[in-house]
């Protein structure tokens, strides 16, 4: 196959990046010829937040740049990470006139809610779920902390959802968990064209075996990632598990000094993939604290490659990925106690311990392997191409029987 894959990049590197990189190269190595549009965020330095934020409805440079491309390439499908801000839905609009399937992967909350998080003041905030116009994110501010860019990006979602861009003009949509995709269900997308597949993995990091004994985290430091959940658990702890934090972002600050104040706990700022990799094999266990509903984290992933057991809030779609006394312990999301207490389980069995560090490698090899999430891949391709035969054929008998539906 032809693919064009698409993808907004954002200002700090993140997750949904790493997956349009990985996909990318996942596709490439199976031999299929694979086109990349893309633009960055750094474009939106020094605007408006209202400026910024009306350009989500529809870029017309992007619309004539993309119905070129798609004219001068002809991919056989197109295949949307993401288009906030820069590239819009105007994408949707180039690849319909050119009448090729359009893929879109829902790696973040956006087509149900301004900010992207359902989060909003330290919780889960489902408000505009199902609302035609997200007004209450327009009253709250939700995007960039502005009542007016929030009114913009509220624009673009409304606006659309009356068009029917998100019900005709995206043939598949792509949710990482189940959950999420009951969520978008929940929102209005058609349950007939959401599938479920999970982040891919570049590589397989190899076993390794927590021989440090320490648990670590790794991610973003977002107030939602619930970093101060964490912190206070190991207050709890008093050292008795040793903490490793790599990271950076927003928090950073707040976590080098708390950190700096806690028995055994060390604040390893930014670290390469391969840094974590290393981490994630000589920890005992990766701790996420998330207040919000992650998609399916890769640092979730890479650790059950590694063998490597993970304590998460029951939230979401962690309560999904996680098998609680399987491959890992959920705990209540906010509640340091509860995290501290499994904490403590993990310390108090050798044996069991190692049971799940088995049972986290092999819930790698049955769900995650990057042959698995190809092979997924193409069937969504294949089924998206098959679909769009299908809607030609429909439209030509209509058209040739003079309906005017």
């Amino acid at each position: 196959m032809k693919i064009l894959q698409v993808h907004n990049f954002y200002q700090q590197p993140g997750g949904e990046d790493l997956a349009f990189a990985t996909e990318c190269d996942l596709l490439t190595s199976h031999g299929h010829t694979v086109l990349r549009y893309t633009a960055h965020n750094d474009a939106i330095t020094g605007m408006s937040s209202l400026g910024s934020g009306f350009g989500t409805v529809w870029n017309s440079t992007s619309f004539r740049n993309l119905t070129q491309l798609l004219k001068t390439e002809a991919p056989d499908i197109v295949h949307a990470h993401n288009t906030f801000p820069l590239i819009s839905p105007s994408l949707y609009d180039a690849a319909h006139h050119a009448g090729i399937p359009v893929v879109q992967t829902l790696h973040n909350y956006r087509l149900l809610c301004p900010s992207a998080t359902l989060y909003r003041n330290g919780t889960v905030c489902e408000e505009c779920v199902g609302s035609l116009a997200p007004y209450r994110a327009v009253i709250h501010g939700c995007y960039r902390n502005s009542s007016l860019a929030s009114a913009a990006v509220a624009s673009m979602l409304t606006i659309h959802r009356i068009a029917g861009t998100w019900t005709r003009k995206v043939n598949t949509y792509i949710a990482l968990t189940e959950f999420a995709r009951n969520k978008f269900i929940q929102g209005g997308l058609p349950s007939e064209r959401i599938t479920v597949k999970p982040c891919v993995l570049a590589e397989d990091p190899g076993e390794g075996d927590g021989g440090e004994g320490y648990a670590l985290f790794a991610g973003r430091l977002a107030p939602e990632k619930g970093l101060g959940t964490l912190l206070d658990a190991w207050e709890r702890l008093g050292g008795r598990m040793p903490l490793r934090i790599a990271g950076s972002g927003p928090l950073a600050h707040y976590v080098q000094s708390r950190c700096e104040r806690l028995a055994n706990t060390q604040y390893l700022g930014q670290c390469s993939r391969a840094t974590i990799r290393d981490l994630l094999q000589k920890a005992a266990v990766l701790v996420v604290p998330s207040g919000w509903y992650e998609g399916c984290p890769l640092s979730i992933v890479e650790a059950f490659a590694c063998g490597t057991p993970v304590i998460a809030s029951r939230l979401g779609s962690l309560g999904e990925v996680v098998s609680d006394g399987a491959n890992g312990f959920h705990f209540h999301p906010h509640d340091p106690a509860d995290l501290a207490d499994k904490v403590e389980r993990v310390l108090a069995d050798t044996g069991k311990r190692l049971a799940m560090r088995r049972a986290a490698r092999a819930t790698y090899e049955a769900e995650y392997t990057a042959e698995m999430n190809y092979q997924l891949l193409l069937e969504i391709y294949r089924k998206s191409l098959d679909r769009a035969v299908e809607y030609t054929g429909a439209l030509q008998q209509l058209q040739s029987s003079g309906d005017p539906q």
